[in-house]
């Protein structure tokens, strides 16, 4: 099966997105092939552009109230990035 665009159109603006990101974490990123770059650089690229995707995670967990038997209490911790 053919890789393809979702949406054409928003080819050239990720690949200077991906080019900014890689600026940003200071990866020599050339258009085109780019087989010579390590698995972390590479990696560090996505990860950057992930965190500038979605700048706020948030975590959701239940803790277990401790005041009354049996009763759990939802928690959601949010961290921005960044911070």
């Amino acid at each position: 099966m053919a890789k393809q665009t979702m949406v054409p159109q928003a080819k050239a603006a990720m690949e200077k997105f991906k080019m900014e990101a890689a600026q940003d974490v200071g990866v020599n990123l050339k258009s085109g092939y780019n087989g010579d770059l390590t698995s972390k650089q590479a990696g560090s690229i996505g990860g950057q552009m992930v965190n500038l995707m979605m700048p706020e995670q948030q975590w959701k967990f239940q803790r277990i109230n401790r005041n009354a038997y049996g009763h759990c209490t939802h928690i959601t911790l949010s961290m921005v990035a960044g911070l």
